[in-house]
């Protein structure tokens, strides 16, 4: 008998949802107890923050695997060891208490020594990762996002926190925080840990300079000192340029030479559903990301912008029974950068999907977007992006964000199967 057919048995699953957040650190104390806590002697890189976590893992990940350590990886895209990376299915980052230690059981089997392993702000706050001894802990930023949840920016913010205090007081290991000196918490995450590393591009120990954006690439020299590394990451975007300096600064902890992690970063050849780019012999560019904040937003229409040669047509929605505010923000900053914005379905839930969409289609309008001119709602994703191709001509660039990678889209009657980067191209097949 499994794990957690065994809990289900002894314990109602009712009993942990009705007293959350301590409902979960009861069961992850049970389940780590009656599985030895099997993350125990692993040395474990958690990796937190409101954008940019899953590609920075995949670096981490991609860098140590390169120089021959024995690693595994779990992150909201796949999980697995090595080369042998498994799709992520669950409609979740950081999996239940059962998963969890089901998957590090799974690894340890393998004979991995390292974990590198996506920490959500929900995991943290309901003790999901108890049990679990980081000892690297690395923030890639804190911006708008989960105040669903979180109800605050702060209780947000010092959820995210407990990763690198709970990094802290392990006795295992290195106890390092690897930290995004430019984002506007970095000293509040430095003064949670004993050993700090700060990164950034205005700010940090560790800098990017001389950086070069292209649309398949960006390069840069990471400096640390007299340390000095040529970086070059095969993921466009400038917020890669933070992702990957976050990579080599963990590098430059476990002490990896220069060759280890200068190639380590540029053998990373792409994250499935990050600034994906979907070719099947059309004029106009595809592009598939996961971006779903108004921060990634900025950030990623702020790099694309100057390098679309016609115009922009943009694919979003928002997803329900999750923060509302983000809603306008998001169609906002679309209706900014974007020529055409076409609203649509992220994952609904139990939300009447008209009312999101005129909420975003709100903030869109407030930047002068007119509807049925260069503003459309059509709720239906499949219709959705069927439509965008259809506006696009030579030259244009279609942008498909908040699916990425998942493999679900949650409706009212429950999750039915969804493949973005599949359905673009059954669609530009005809």
């Amino acid at each position: 008998m499994n794990i957690r057919t065994l809990v289900k048995r002894v314990v109602p699953v009712s009993l942990f949802q009705t007293i959350e957040p301590y409902g979960h650190l009861a069961e992850a104390v049970l389940i780590e107890s009656l599985n030895g806590f099997p993350a125990k002697g692993l040395k474990i890189i958690g990796v937190t923050g409101t954008n940019g976590k899953t590609s920075t893992c995949y670096f981490i990940h991609r860098m140590l695997h390169e120089a021959g350590y024995k690693v595994g990886l779990m992150t909201t895209v796949g999980y697995g060891v090595g080369d042998d990376i498994m799709p992520q299915i669950e409609h979740m980052t950081t999996v239940s208490v059962p998963e969890l230690v089901s998957r590090i059981k799974a690894m340890r089997a393998k004979g991995i020594e390292w974990l590198v392993l996506e920490t959500t702000s929900h995991a943290l706050a309901q003790h999901r990762v108890w049990g679990v001894p980081y000892e690297i802990a690395v923030m890639t930023n804190v911006t708008h996002e989960h105040l669903d949840y979180h109800k605050t920016f702060e209780r947000y913010r010092d959820a995210k926190r407990r990763l690198f205090q709970q990094a802290n007081v392990n006795r295992n290991g290195l106890r390092v925080g690897v930290i995004n000196a430019d984002d506007a918490s970095a000293k509040l995450f430095a003064s949670d840990i004993q050993f700090p590393l700060l990164y950034g591009i205005n700010g940090g120990e560790l800098l990017a300079k001389d950086i070069t954006l292209k649309p398949t690439f960006v390069s840069y020299r990471a400096v640390k000192g007299e340390l000095e590394f040529k970086i070059k990451c095969r993921l466009p975007g400038s917020f890669n340029v933070y992702n990957s300096l976050a990579a080599v600064a963990v590098g430059i902890v476990l002490g990896l030479t220069k060759d280890q992690i200068e190639y380590g970063i540029t053998a990373l050849e792409g994250v499935e559903g990050r600034m994906t780019t979907i070719d099947e012999g059309q004029d106009f560019s595809v592009i598939v990301d996961f971006a779903h904040t108004p921060d990634s937003f900025e950030k990623l229409f702020k790099d694309i912008r100057p390098a679309v040669k016609k115009q922009l047509i943009v694919v979003f929605g928002s997803a329900g029974r999750r923060d509302v505010a983000k809603r306008s923000a998001q169609g906002k900053l679309a209706g900014r950068y974007a020529d055409i914005v076409i609203v649509t379905e992220e994952d609904d839930r139990d939300v009447e999907g008209n009312q999101i969409m005129n909420q975003i289609a709100s903030g869109a309008e407030s930047e002068g977007k007119k509807r049925d001119k260069n503003l459309f709602l059509v709720h239906d994703r499949t219709d959705a992006i069927n439509f965008a191709l259809n506006q696009a001509k030579t030259g244009d660039t279609v942008m498909l964000l908040g699916k990425g990678h998942e493999k679900t889209i949650e409706r009212a009657d429950g999750e039915h199967p969804w493949n973005e980067i599949e359905t673009v191209r059954q669609l530009l097949r005809g």
